[in-house]
């Protein structure tokens, strides 16, 4: 006879008296087993009552002594590796259904990622093109700023130069005003020459102050005609352009202004216009010497007034002797006074710089003027 098999609470470890025992992991599920699957098989009919209770008393074969229960209770969850279910089963839909709804939810979460993620990468390219059209329009601003100060200094250097071109510019006159000068004076100037108490040429110009049907009155310098004032005089011829030399009379002379009067016997020549007395030259004006030497008919000098006195007025035009006697015009041909190389109102002369008697002294030395001015009519 066989020993009874022990009870489940035996196999599965649990103490006697300790019911709250861990069950030992390496005990056999009573389930899974092959004695478990016999007592799950169905048995044979049972005797009665009695005789089983006798057989089973006296040990009979045949009879098995029947095994506890097994515990109540849904299996333990213990089992072995063979009878586990894989973990992709677990996790991975079987069914064609499941299968779509798990293709369908990853592409619904790729979509939503891929929308974060375009939605992330919108936000940061709208960063940086705010900050790029910062930058650029900064960049803009100061250019504009900076193209701004440029204009601004230009235009101040611009107007810097050109006040320190107003003296040169006054000192420099156009070419085709000097032309126009000379066209508009040499009807009336002439070159003077003679000779000097030495016997040596003496040169200077003239020009016309008044004149008539039959003779014209020229003014002259001194300087150039002292020798014919005494006797024996030399011959005093003057000349105009390419023209014949005449030869002409010293009538009257002032040495002390350095002022002669000629008179030439050859009428209805033009006179030059003495300027106005208001405005009177002021400093810096622009002032031209002309003499009767050239082929044009006359040469021009220009230079600036440099102090304006009752003595006559100073400049730095330059004079040679060819210019001594010849006008002083002004930017319109108006004569201010005759050039001189020997008037010195203050006892001293000085190389470079002029003084020029005006052409109204004329009228207290040598002419006689009507109401003690020279004009057109003298």
């Amino acid at each position: 006879m066989r020993a009874p098999r022990p009870l489940a609470a035996e196999r599965s470890g649990t103490a006697a008296g300790y019911p709250d025992s861990p069950p030992r992991r390496d005990a056999p599920d009573p389930w899974t087993t092959r004695a478990g699957a016999a007592r799950r098989a169905p048995t044979r009919a049972s005797p009665a009552p009695g005789a089983a209770a006798g057989a089973i008393a006296a040990g009979a074969p045949g009879f098995a002594t029947p095994a506890a229960a097994p515990p109540a209770g849904p299996p333990p969850a213990d089992r072995t590796p063979a009878d586990r279910t894989p973990a992709r089963s677990r996790v991975l839909p079987r069914t064609l259904l499941g299968i779509t709804s798990l293709i369908l939810a990853l592409a619904v979460g790729a979509a939503f990622s891929g929308v974060v993620l375009y939605s992330y990468y919108q936000y940061r390219l709208d960063q940086t093109n705010d900050r790029v059209n910062g930058l650029i329009s900064g960049y803009k601003k100061q250019f504009q700023n900076a193209e701004g100060q440029l204009a601004a200094q230009t235009n101040h250097a611009k107007s810097q130069i050109q006040a320190q071109l107003v003296p040169l510019q006054q000192l420099q006159a156009q070419a085709n005003t000097l032309t126009e000068l000379v066209k508009q004076a040499g009807p009336s100037l002439f070159f003077v020459r003679t000779q000097d108490q030495n016997g040596q040429p003496s040169v200077g110009s003239a020009f016309v102050v008044a004149s008539n049907p039959t003779q014209s009155l020229l003014l002259t310098s001194y300087t150039t005609v002292a020798a014919a004032t005494r006797s024996p005089a030399p011959q005093v011829q003057v000349q105009q352009g390419a023209g014949l030399p005449v030869a002409v009379t010293v009538r009257t002379w002032d040495p002390t202004y350095d002022l002669a009067l000629i008179v030439l016997d050859r009428g209805g020549l033009p006179a030059l216009f003495p300027a106005p007395p208001t405005p009177a030259p002021v400093v810096g004006e622009r002032v031209f010497a002309l003499s009767g030497l050239g082929a044009a008919g006359g040469s021009v000098s220009q230079g600036a007034v440099t102090e304006v006195s009752a003595n006559g007025i100073e400049h730095n035009t330059a004079i040679s002797t060819a210019y001594q006697g010849g006008p002083l015009l002004d930017s319109s041909g108006h004569v201010l006074a005759v050039t001189s190389r020997a008037y010195a109102p203050l006892g001293f002369s000085s190389d470079g710089v002029w003084f020029a008697p005006y052409l109204n002294s004329a009228c207290q030395k040598v002419l006689d003027c009507p109401n003690g001015s020279i004009s057109s009519s003298t």
